[in-house]
Order: C-alpha cells, then structure tokens, then sequence
C-alpha cells in the first residue's frame, strides 16, 4: 500500500484531515521533465487563519498530555518516514530533483530529528533558583503555544522537520507552510508520518501557498512564534512584519560559505571537498562553499582537479538514472545561476569548467581567477558554481574570507587542526568544519549562521528548548506572604 495517494492530496491541504483549499490548488511540477504530476492544495488567508484557531484550541490538550505520550508519537512519526523510505526517496527525485544520496539524506534525518525530539520531551525543563525570601523559586520552560514555519524547496523535509517536531515534542502546535514547489516532499510527507503516528487532530496543520498565506501566518495572533529557513531578502521581510506584532522570530536565511585549502593539504582530498561543498544538490543549499579561497602555491593544481571533477559528474534526470547532479528547481533560477556566471566571465574571470546547461541541467561550473568584486563570487549563487580566489598570507586570507555580508558554514582544510582553529576564530561563522567541507547537519548539533545568514542557531540539540518555549519565574510559599499595607 502507497504511503501517499496524490489522488486524495489534490486540491487539499493538512488540518488534521486531508481538506479542500479555499484558495484553490497548484501543479506539482517535475523539474527534469516538465511534466505535472499532482495538484497540491494552495491555502490563502482564510485557510491560515482559520487553522491558526483551531491549532490554539488543539494546543491545549496536547501540552496536558504526559510527555510519554507525546514522545511516542514522535518517535512513532520517525519510524513512518524511515519505513516509507524508498517511496519518499522517489517523490524527492519526481518532486525536488533530487539525486538518490540527497534524497535519502532527507530521509534520514527526517528521521533523526523525530528521534532528537522525542527525547526532548523527557528533558528537564526548568531550575530551581535561589532566593531572598523563604520559599522555593524556579524557573521553567512551557510551551509558546502555536509555532508558525516557513520552509523552503532546496531541502524541504529537513528544513521542515527540524523545526516541527522539537516544537511539538514540547508541547506546541504547528502550522507548517512548505514551498508550493515541494508541497509533497516538504508538506505531505510530514503530515501523513504525524497523521499515521496518531497526533491529535489541529496539532499539526500543513498548508502549502503563496505570500497571502505567508503574510496571514505572521501576522496572526494565534501564532507568537516564527520559523523561517529561506532567502536573506525574504527573513528580512517576515522579521521586519513580525517586528511590529511582537514576535519572535527564528531566522536561518541564506549563506555564501567559504571552503579554505591551505598550502600544506592533499590537494586529492582538498578536491573531492571543493565537489561535494559545491556541486551537491544542484548547489542548491545554503550551506553550499561559493568561495573557495585557496593558497596561491597549489591554487592551480587545485584548479585543475576540481575541474576535472566538475567535467565527469553525470547530471540529469534522478528517475532515469543514477546522476550526482539533477535539474535545477526552475526556468527563474536557472537564470539566475547562468546570468552570474556569464557576467563573471566577461568581467576577467577564467571558465575553468561548465557554464553550460540543458533546460533545468545545469553542468557544474568552476571559475578561477575571480576577484572578490566578481558576481558569481560575491553573491549567494544557489547553484553550483565554485569561484576560486588566491591568497598568499593567512591576514590576507582571514580578511577575505571575513569579507562578506553572510555568516553560515566555514570549512578549513589543512594537516595542522589548530592552525585551522586559529584561523577559524578570526573569520564570523555559525558552524565550523575543520578538515571537513562545508554542508552538513545533524540532529543533535545547533544549527544557524550570523550576519545576513541568520540570527544564531535556534534549531538542534539545546537550541531547540530556548527556541519553542517560554520561560517562566514561578515562587511558591507555605503561607500568603505579608506586607505592611
């Protein structure tokens, strides 16, 4: 038995129960193709607002549960996603363009951060403090109540996920709006794993839409909390809207992160890195290495291997074969990545290798001999393209590394780890990968950049508790205390 129908998802959306969209649907595109293979529902304002209420009634009861209870669910909801693995590693392909490796990445940590979450539950929640006054005071963390996120289409059951299941697992409810492009992969998937893992109904509601339904979510009353993953030009927008009702919001936005190859590493090694940072998924990832800054003495050895690289990795359609790069998300981006591209090469930099594409194909592409004023090096590229620029001394390198408005990944490679820890500590990050490349993630570890990335991480591990509730001063006493009037 399928663990989607897409028959019975047309035109619907989430609300604790497959229900049709006031704001009508919207094809489910498959990028390789062209092809429509679904109508997701589309929500509007009303769909939001009306979910917004119901997900304030549902909240009351699930934060009463016992945590047992709402740990087995979660724990239950990643054993759905991990169970249903292979046919939502094809929907990521069909969907997302995904290559099999990235698409079962989603997989497993969709997993994982159920798993993450429902330990969560069990955790502490509170401390007791000291005080002036006979009595016993404490502090404890309790539920916000309705969590609003906002996940993008690059990684869209991670990116969703991550933020969903730890507010659950402390007692919120969710409305999740994943991009219309992944509505599948980013929204259905999710709500099927909590709607067969037994959550109550209004808990989680999934409604897939436009700025409308984006406007309306942070707008609402009914939803204090925001979670956003996606473009620094959009979480500039929602912090700005949320701003003005008093929200609070949790921003992990965009990134143009720099791989550093130091003059004393195996260039062999330093390559497959440069790859993997910059050609997986398309380059399309936040944490993706743009910038590789590489010293002037192994530069063009470096150059020539990752070229090399970049020319043999097959790119094409996941669902016909076995590729490492599928097609881009879209006509626009695609656009984008190739308008970079060309005006860096017209502006002096050398086109090592790619700059080329076929439709939504885009083959990788590297560019040597860039300047830091070079678009495709400045700019957050959202595809894959690595520019490499040289250095000589470790302060030219620390000041150009340290030049750019984003602050999310930073991977070091070198055969000296305190070298690379030295040199980390002078360049603004919020994740640092010594003798690693660039994207990772895991459940267990704080997520989140500085700058224009983001404002710190507020996903993973402890994060997660300070992020989803609020804390609270609570005193207790034997008798009413007394006062002099």
């Amino acid at each position: 038995m399928s663990f989607l129908n897409i028959d019975e998802l047309t035109g619907k959306i989430f609300t604790g129960q497959w229900t049709r969209a006031h704001g009508g649907d919207a094809p489910i595109v498959n990028p390789s193709s062209g092809a429509e293979v679904g109508r997701a529902g589309s929500s509007n304002g009303q769909d939001v607002a009306e979910a917004a209420a119901r997900a304030a009634e549902a909240q009351k009861g699930w934060a009463a549960l016992p945590f047992v209870e709402r740990a087995a669910i979660l724990h239950r909801a990643g054993r759905v996603i991990e169970d249903n693995g292979a046919e939502i590693i094809d929907w990521f392909k069909q969907e997302a363009g995904a290559a099999a490796g990235m698409a079962g990445f989603n997989v497993h940590v969709g997993g994982a951060e159920c798993f993450e979450a429902a330990a969560l539950a069990s955790q502490p929640y509170g401390e007791i403090l000291r005080s002036e006054k006979p009595r016993l005071s404490f502090s404890r963390q309790i539920p916000v109540g309705v969590v609003g996120v906002i996940s993008p289409f690059n990684a869209p059951l991670i990116l969703g996920i991550r933020s969903v299941a730890p507010a659950l697992a402390l007692g919120n409810a969710v409305i999740l709006k994943p991009d219309p492009r992944t509505a599948i992969c980013g929204g259905a998937v999710i709500a099927e794993a909590f709607r067969q893992a037994g959550l109550p109904e209004g808990v989680l509601q999934v409604l897939p839409g436009g700025v409308e339904a984006g406007q309306q979510l942070v707008a609402d009353p009914n939803v204090p909390v925001i979670a956003f993953t996606g473009s620094t030009a959009a979480g500039r927008k929602i912090a700005e809207a949320a701003s003005t009702h008093l929200k609070r919001t949790h921003l992990e936005l965009g990134g143009n992160s720099p791989l550093i190859v130091l003059d004393d590493v195996d260039i062999d090694a330093a390559a497959e890195n440069g790859a993997w940072s910059a050609f997986l998924h398309q380059g399309q990832i936040c944490m993706i290495a743009g910038r590789h800054i590489v010293h002037e003495s192994v530069a063009d050895e470096y150059v020539a291997k990752l070229s090399q690289k970049a020319k043999g990795l097959p790119v094409g359609d996941p669902l016909q074969r076995e590729v490492a790069l599928g097609p881009i998300i879209d006509a626009a981006q695609r656009d984008k990545i190739h308008g970079l591209v060309t005006s860096s090469v017209s502006g002096g930099a050398t086109l090592a290798a790619g700059g080329t594409y076929d439709d939504l194909f885009y083959r990788p592409t590297v560019l040597d001999h860039v300047t830091q004023e070079t678009p495709a090096y400045n700019t957050e590229v959202f595809g894959p393209v690595a520019s490499v620029i040289r250095f000589s001394s470790v302060d030219e390198l620390a000041a150009i590394a340290a030049n750019s408005e984003y602050g999310l990944s930073l991977g070091i490679l070198t055969r000296n780890p305190m070298r690379g820890l030295e040199i980390a500590d002078r360049i603004p990050s919020g994740i640092v990968h010594i003798n690693d490349q660039t994207v990772d993630d895991e459940a267990v570890a704080p997520f989140g950049g500085v700058a224009a990335s983001g404002n710190g991480s507020r996903v993973g591990g402890r994060a997660n508790l300070e992020a989803f509730t609020e804390t609270q001063w609570v005193t207790m006493q034997a008798e009413p205390a007394r006062y002099p009037f």
